[in-house]
């Protein structure tokens, strides 16, 4: 990935935690490394192709001289997704903001704290087999691509199943989403919660029947286990109607830990 770094752009703003930072405002100093695919821009010689680094530093300055907060760290974490949010082009940005004048009473050059953020790639697993489970679904999908960091890059076709685990219920309707997202893994689960209690989902039985199922299958290519969440999701190289969904938009993705593409896992279980 291709890189445009903007370094140490000198700014005024009012940001601390002693009222007196706030009131008579300081020195900041920002950099950022921009990561963005330029080659297109490069061999067309067309700035659109790629991120106009002078109106990045502009809404930089425009965010800074707008906004008042105590905290470097709030400032380099929203300044980090805002740019992300308005220029689609930015797939990563590492941020620093210095903060030279800083109020210690001592010797020093600069604090400074860096974030690093991007757009991540998450595939959810989607279904319902309660009322109207197509309406359900889209609802659901509506929430999900509403949402200001979120979008919902593609959609499967959605796919009759048989109940899984707990098999006295209706039939599910099942379906796979591609989503890009800012939301760490964390963040991406209660976004999914929040949007199934919306919907009316109750948590009474153990895969029992739902108004809408939201889960996530792969985030980025990430390997993870809390208490909480397991990235990949366990055992869905076992379930047809995840890999079924799955295969037909990201069919050419592999699982982290099994090494084999969805359509692999697919095909394989599928001849069983």
């Amino acid at each position: 990935m291709d890189k445009i770094r903007i370094e140490n752009l000198e700014l005024y703003a009012y940001h601390g935690v002693f009222p007196e930072e706030n009131e008579e405002g300081q020195l900041f100093v920002v950099s950022a490394d921009i990561y963005v695919d330029t080659l297109q821009a490069a061999r067309e010689d067309d700035l659109s192709r790629s991120v106009d680094y002078g109106a990045v530093c502009h809404f930089i300055k425009q965010w800074m001289d707008t906004h008042t907060v105590q905290l470097i760290e709030t400032v380099a974490d929203i300044l980090a997704r805002e740019l992300l949010l308005a220029y689609p082009l930015i797939q990563k940005i590492v941020l620093e903001v210095k903060k030279p004048d800083a109020p210690i009473g001592l010797p020093f050059e600069y604090v400074s704290v860096t974030a690093e953020r991007a757009w991540h790639t998450v595939y959810v697993g989607i279904g319902s087999n309660m009322g109207d489970r197509e309406t359900y679904i889209n609802d659901a999908v509506k929430l999900l691509h509403g949402q200001r960091d979120c979008n919902v890059a593609k959609a499967s076709g959605l796919y009759t199943t048989a109940p899984y685990g707990y098999t006295d219920q209706p039939e599910f309707l099942n379906g796979a989403l591609c989503v890009k997202t800012l939301q760490t893994p964390a963040q991406f689960l209660d976004t999914l919660h929040a949007i199934e209690q919306h919907l009316g989902r109750e948590r009474k039985i153990h895969w029992g029947p739902r108004t809408i199922d939201l889960d996530i299958l792969l985030y980025d290519d990430m390997v993870m286990s809390t208490e909480t969440l397991t990235i990949p999701h366990i055992d869905m190289e076992n379930r047809l109607f995840v890999l079924k969904p799955l295969d037909e938009i990201a069919g050419f993705v592999r699982h982290p830990i099994l090494g084999k593409t969805i359509h692999q896992l697919y095909t394989q279980l599928e001849s069983k």
